[in-house]
This record gives structure tokens, sequence and C-alpha cells, in this order.
């Protein structure tokens, strides 16, 4: 990853060879090349843009991002970073090794090996409540079910094995398509008769929780099923452990959900954000899915050459989703979102302070304080001042020739505009408890 620094200008530059690249072509061309090989890149885009000449009606010579990609802002990255250092300490509060994997936008949490029933499946629930709750993004709804529900709802309903597939990606778009739509592709495209599609109907338009699991597990025709019965069962002990852990109410048991991958074997679920917590919003917004995942028993078996099961569950987070609901709610709010972590702007009103400043901020950086000043030699105070309420930085460390006579620095707090003779000896200490307090 590259950091670059904001100019208190406005902006940002990186020169490689004399050559000035916009920010976004400086990012990626770093990471990708030595800096040899970014100097013949340089030379070799020069080439077509020469060949367009000066003419007033030759187009501009235009560096844009690979397709498929986008760049980000430094605010966005901001609100990236929230939205990534959210899940992985919630991924690593719950024990989680790393493994990197060529899977773009997209942090998984799964769980391998022989368990007791349900215990996996349910801390993979717990895991999405936290994020959500976290994020702050407002009114959310985790949905399950079971793939062996489902295909025995398929079954008593008198739908062929053949069919079990199709008709599971159909129900899939009960979430956004009306049933009457639902049913006229199940009878139109997927050769279901309508008797057929109206007694599935009578299943999977249901949603509840445990009272929904109990219902049918007296269904006179779905107790009568092996694989739904061992899907309620599981269903059951489920919501018991979601109790426990306190999050049942966000937890609704929907018939409706069938996530069309054939992987799935047993419980799967899916995290919707309902309402984003917004008081500028005069209407609610959905933005569908935010997470989903479930218990894949069989697919790491399909790749093991000696076709050992290792029984999975697991949950993938969608990061853009996440972050496209996150940055309009930033848009909406109007709130100011730190670009850096800086604790300290390192400032004088003196002119000719350039070296007091540079050992001043050394020493703060070596005692592992994060630290900024101007790059001027005689900025006047109140711009490196109005610098820190600009960027948000939090306290300003004042050194002029009387600071510096007395051994001590001027700690300001750019909020309250208190200002404290500090030890110098002491000022990362000091800088350390306030931000803490």
């Amino acid at each position: 990853m590259n950091w670059l620094r904001p100019l208190a200008a406005g902006g940002c530059r990186v020169t490689f060879g004399g050559q000035h690249l916009t920010p976004s072509w400086a990012r990626r061309a770093f990471a990708a090349h030595p800096q040899n090989q970014v100097a013949e890149g340089v030379v070799k885009l020069q080439q077509p843009k020469a060949q367009l000449g000066t003419d007033e009606g030759k187009k501009n010579f235009i560096l844009k991002p690979p397709k498929g990609t986008r760049d980000y802002s430094p605010k966005q990255m901001a609100i990236r970073e929230r939205v990534f250092n959210t899940i992985i300490s919630c991924f690593k509060r719950h024990g989680a090794e790393v493994i990197d994997t060529p899977v773009f936008e997209l942090k998984d949490f799964d769980i391998a090996g022989h368990f007791d029933p349900m215990i996996p499946d349910a801390e993979c629930l717990k895991i999405v409540h936290e994020i959500l709750s976290v994020l702050q993004l407002g009114d959310f709804l985790i949905k399950v079910n079971d793939r062996r529900i489902l295909n025995g709802v398929f079954a008593v309903c008198g739908i062929p094995d053949s069919l079990f597939h199709s008709t599971c990606s159909t129900v899939d778009k009960l979430n956004k398509a009306t049933w009457e739509d639902v049913k006229n592709e199940m009878v139109g495209e997927k050769g279901l008769s309508p008797e057929a599609a109206d007694r599935i109907g009578e299943y999977v338009r249901l949603h509840g929780g445990l009272g929904l699991i109990e219902q049918l597990d007296q269904d006179p025709k779905l107790s009568q099923n092996k694989l739904a019965r061992e899907g309620l069962g599981d269903m059951k002990l489920l919501f018991e452990y979601l109790t426990l852990f306190g999050i049942a109410d966000k937890i609704s048991f929907d018939l409706s959900l069938a996530r069309g991958l054939d992987y799935y074997t047993g419980v799967i679920y899916e995290a919707v954000v309902l309402q984003p917590l917004n008081a500028h919003r005069e209407e609610p917004v959905s933005m569908g899915s935010v997470a989903g995942g479930g218990r894949y028993d069989k697919l790491v078996g399909m790749f093991d050459p000696k076709g050992r099961k290792v029984p999975c569950v697991g949950v993938s987070i969608g990061i853009e989703r996440l972050f496209s609901i996150m940055e309009q709610e930033v848009e909406a709010s109007k709130e100011k979102i730190r670009t850096t972590e800086t604790q300290v702007l390192v400032a004088t009103p003196q002119k000719n302070f350039l070296d007091v400043k540079l050992k001043l901020i050394s020493e703060l950086w070596d005692s592992g304080i994060k630290a900024e000043m101007l790059y001027k030699k005689n900025p006047k105070l109140l711009n490196q001042l109005q610098y820190c309420e600009d960027t948000g930085i939090p306290l300003t460390a004042i050194i002029g020739e009387q600071e510096l006579k007395d051994g001590v620095v001027k700690l300001r707090v750019v909020a309250s505009r208190e200002e404290v003779n500090i030890p110098r000896e002491k000022l990362a200490e000091e800088i350390r408890r306030r931000l803490e307090s």
C-alpha cells in the first residue's frame, strides 16, 4: 500500500525522474514497477501525446485507471479503512488466522473442521451482527434458511429433482420481485405447473423465528421429509444459540432465501441493510445484501485428491457495498472525515526556527508520536493553526524563543484552544495522556 502525504496547499504529487504524474497514476505505477521501468513507461506514454501535437482541434492525452478499477480520494480511503479495520478487528476477536487469496474486495471468515452442530454457524452470524452494529449503518436484518428445508419444500410440493436448482434460483428473486412475477417465471420459464407453484408459494412467503420453526415442524407434509426434518432440527438449535448470543431479534428465518449456489449443503444466510440511520434522509435506502454465506460441507472435499470431507461454514462481507452505504451516509450528514492519523502539529511563531522544529519533530517521531509540520521555513503561526483546524489534528506543539529558553513546549488543544506549558522531556507522554483520556 502506498501513502501520499497531502500538501498544505491542497492536493498531492509524486515525482519520478523529473516527470510530475497525477497521484492516481503515480500510486499504481509505484506499486507495480521499479523506478527505471516507470521512467520507460512515462516515455512510452508521452509518445502518443506528442503525436497529438498542439493543435487546438486535437484532444488532450488523458491517463485513466485500468478498466474495472477506480481511484479513491483520501476521504474515501479514510472511510474504506474504517470499514476494513472494523471487519478485521472483529475477525481477530473471534480467533481468525489470516490467509491471502485472489478474491476481489471480499473479506471472508470461515470455520473448517468437525464440530458439534450449529455452534460455528451461530458464531458466523454473531460476527456479521457485530460488524454491522459497529459500523452503525442503520437498521439491518440477517435472513437465515437451510437448503435441506428448501429442498424438502420442493419435494413435498411435487417438484422433480432435476428442477430443484432452477426453481431455487427463481425463489431467490422474491426479495426483489412480487410473488406473481416469481410464479409466472416458475410456470412460464421453468416448466412447473401452476398448482405446484402455488404449493411452493405457501411455504416460501413465510418468515419468522422459533414460532415458525415449530409450525413447520408440525406440518403434516414437511414433517415427513427426512431432509426437512434435519434442517428444522438444526434451525431450532441455531436459534437457541442466537438467543444466548443476544442477537435473535435481528435474525429472520426466511424460507424465500435460497442463495442459488449449488455447493451450499445446510444453513444459509444473508444480511440486508434496511434503513441507514440518518435524519437527513426523507426515505429509507435499501442497499440489498451486504454479507452472505452458509455451510458448504462437500466443497473442500471436491478438491482433495483423497476425497476427504472437511465440513465448512463461512461468511463473506461485501466491502464495496458497505463502503458505498457509508460514503452516502457521510455525504448526507456532512460528517467531517479525517484523512490522516496525525496527533500533533509542530509549529512555531518565530522566523528562522526550522532547525528547532526539525529537532522537536524528530524527538516526537522517535517516541512513536504521529506528528507533522508545514514544509516551509517561516510559515505564519495563524496558517499553522488553521491547518490543524482544516485537517482535524487535535494538538499543536508550539515552540518559540521563550519556550526554547525555558525547556518547555506549549501544547495547544485545537478544539478548546487551551494552552499549557509542558517540560520538553515529558511532551510525548503528555500527548499520549491527552489523546487517551
